[in-house]
C-alpha cells in the first residue's frame, strides 16, 4: 500500500507549477473566441476555414486524452508533461505569428495534442504527489478551480489584451508559464511511471482516435446545422469504432484503457455524475453568453466581465467542497452541492427577454458554486478509486468525460433552443432571421425598426432559455439524487501497487 505521508514545500510549491499549465490550457480554450474577428481581417479565411481555427483546438485535445494519459502511465508523466509543455509553447509561437489560415490551423492542432498531454499528466501526477487524501482532496480543488476559473476568465483576459496588442498576443501568454514549467519541473515534481504497462498498442491509439474524433465532431455539428448526412454518418462511425475498440481492449493482456475499472461502482458513478455536470453547465451556459450578447446587446468584453462573479463563485466552491467531505459524507456534499446547482440554473425560467442580465448572474453564480463540489469530488473518487499504476488513464477519462459532455450539452440543449426560437417566432422574418437569433441581429440592421424587428425573436430565444433551463435543472436533480443513492454503498476495495517514483 502507498504511504500516506504529509506533502512539504517542495509538493505545495510543484502544485502552484502543476496549476499554472492548467490555468492556461482552459483559458485557451475560450480566449480565442474574441480575436477571432481580427484574426478574421488578417488572415482572411474562408468560412470553412475559421470553423476549423476555432474548432481543430477542441478535437484534438478531446481525441488525444486517453492515448496521452495512458502513454504518461508507460514513459513517465513527468517526461510526459515536460514534452508536452515543450510542444505546446512552441506551437504557440508559430500561432502567434501566423501568415496563413493553413499555418495557424496546423500550430492549432498541435496545441492540442500537446494540451492533451498536459491535464491527464498534472492531474495523476497530483495523485503521486499527495498521498494523504485530505492534503490530494484539497490539491485536486485548487487544480480543479484552476481549470474551471480559466475558462471563465478567457473571455476577460482576451478582452483586456485585445484592446492593447494584435491577436497573436492570446497565444503567447502559454511561452512563459511553459519556460517556467520546464525549468522547475525536474527539481519540484517526481517522476513516475507503470514498469508493468507494457507496450503502447498503436491499432488500440488509431481506433481510439477514428471512435472520438468522428463523435466529437458529429457532436459539435449536430449544434450547428442539426441532423445531416454527414454529422449521422460520422456519430455512426464514432460510436461503431469505439465498439471495435472497447472489444479490442478485453482481449489485450496490457490494454490501452483497462475498461474493469468500470466494475467499481465509485469510478463509474463519478464519472457518469461528471459527464452530467458538464453536459449541464456547457449547453445552458452556451445559451447564457448569447443571451448577454444578443439579447442584452452587451459586447464580448462586457458579457465577459459579468462572468467574472461566476468564476469567483466556481472557485469558492470547490475549495470548500474538501473541507465539507471531511466532515460530512461526500456523496452528501455533492448531491446538495448539484441541488444548489439546479437551483441556481431554475433562475434562468424567469428571466425575460427586456432586461434579465442581473438575475442571469445570479443564477450563473449560485449554479458554479453547487457545480463547485461535482468538479472537485468526483475527480478525487475517479482517482482514489484506482491503483496508482492505472492514475494516468483514470485521469484522461475524466477529462474526456468533460469534453464529451460539455459538447453534447452543446448539441442536445442547443438543438432544443433552436426548435423553440424557429417555433415561437411566428412573424414574417427573412429566412437568416428564422434560422437563429445571430442571424436576426444581422438582418436587423438594415430594418427601418431594428429594436422592433427583433423584440419577437429576442422572446423566442428567451423562450428557448427557459426550456433548457428547466430540463437541465430537472436532470441535474435526478443525478443528484441518484449519485447520493449510488456511492451510498461502500465500493470495492481497490488492490494499490508500489509506484515507481524517481
Amino acid at each position: 500500500m502507498t504511504l500516506e505521508t504529509k506533502a512539504g514545500r517542495r509538493e505545495w510549491t510543484g502544485l502552484a507549477v502543476l496549476a499554472l499549465p492548467t490555468l492556461l490550457l482552459s483559458l485557451d480554450m475560450s480566449v480565442l473566441h474574441l480575436a477571432v474577428p481580427h484574426l478574421a481581417a488578417d488572415l482572411r479565411p474562408s468560412s470553412t476555414e475559421l470553423l476549423w481555427i476555432i474548432d481543430i483546438y477542441g478535437f484534438m485535445v478531446a481525441g488525444f486524452l486517453v492515448t496521452m494519459g495512458t502513454l504518461g502511465d508507460r514513459i513517465g508523466r513527468r517526461k510526459l508533461l515536460m514534452i508536452g509543455g515543450a510542444a505546446f509553447g512552441l506551437a504557440s509561437v508559430v500561432a502567434a505569428f501566423a501568415t496563413s489560415p493553413a499555418m495557424l490551423i496546423g500550430a492549432r492542432a498541435l496545441l492540442g495534442v500537446a494540451g492533451a498531454t498536459l491535464m491527464p499528466s498534472t492531474l495523476a501526477l497530483i495523485s503521486n504527489m499527495f498521498t494523504n487524501p485530505k492534503e490530494r482532496g484539497t490539491a485536486i480543488a485548487v487544480w480543479m478551480s484552476c481549470f474551471m476559473g480559466g475558462m471563465v476568465l478567457g473571455p476577460v483576459v482576451g478582452g483586456l489584451l485585445l484592446s492593447v496588442a494584435w491577436w497573436g498576443a492570446v497565444f503567447l501568454l502559454a511561452v512563459p508559464v511553459m519556460v517556467l514549467l520546464l525549468v522547475t519541473a525536474p527539481t519540484l515534481l517526481p517522476e513516475y511511471r507503470d514498469e508493468n504497462a507494457g507496450r503502447l498498442d498503436l491499432p488500440s491509439v488509431a481506433l481510439s482516435l477514428a471512435a472520438i474524433l468522428p463523435f466529437v465532431f458529429a457532436l459539435k455539428e449536430l449544434a450547428k446545422d442539426g441532423p445531416n448526412a454527414v454529422n449521422v454518418t460520422a456519430l455512426i462511425v464514432g460510436v461503431t469504432v469505439g465498439a471495435v475498440f472497447a472489444r479490442r481492449q478485453r482481449r489485450l493482456e496490457a490494454p490501452m484503457l483497462d475498461l474493469t475499472l468500470f466494475r467499481n461502482r465509485t469510478f463509474s458513478a463519478a464519472l457518469g455524475i461528471m459527464v452530467i455536470g458538464a453536459l449541464t453547465m456547457g449547453g445552458v451556459f452556451l445559451l447564457v453568453s448569447q443571451y448577454l450578447q444578443l439579447v442584452e446587446g452587451l459586447t464580448a468584453a462586457e458579457a465577459g466581465l459579468l462572468l467574472v462573479p461566476q468564476a469567483i463563485a466556481v472557485v469558492i466552491g470547490s475549495m470548500i467542497a474538501p473541507k465539507l467531505a471531511t466532515r460530512f459524507r461526500k456523496e452528501y456534499v455533492l448531491g446538495f452541492g448539484m441541488l444548489i446547482a439546479a437551483a441556481g440554473i431554475l433562475l434562468f425560467t424567469q428571466v425575460d427577454a427586456a432586461n434579465g442580465a442581473t438575475l442571469l448572474v445570479l443564477g450563473m453564480s449560485v449554479a458554479s458554486f453547487g457545480m463547485g463540489p461535482q468538479g472537485v469530488l468526483c475527480t478525487e473518487m475517479v482517482i482514489n478509486s484506482v491503483p496508482p499504476n492505472k492514475a494516468g488513464a483514470a485521469s484522461a477519462m475524466s477529462e474526456t468525460c468533460g469534453e464529451f459532455g460539455i459538447a453534447m450539452g452543446i448539441a442536445v440543449f442547443g438543438s432544443i433552443a433552436t426548435a423553440v426560437y424557429r417555433a415561437d417566432l411566428t412573424v414574417p422574418v427573412p429566412a437568416e432571421a428564422k434560422e437563429s437569433l445571430a442571424g436576426a441581429v444581422n438582418v436587423a440592421s438594415s430594418t427601418a425598426d431594428p429594436e422592433g424587428f427583433l423584440a419577437p425573436a429576442r422572446e423566442a430565444f428567451t423562450n428557448g432559455l427557459h426550456l433548457v433551463a428547466g430540463i437541465g435543472a430537472a436532470v441535474v436533480i435526478v443525478f443528484a439524487v441518484g449519485g447520493m443513492l449510488a456511492l451510498r454503498r461502500k465500493p470495492v476495495a481497490v488492490v494499490e501497487e508500489e509506484p515507481v517514483l524517481v
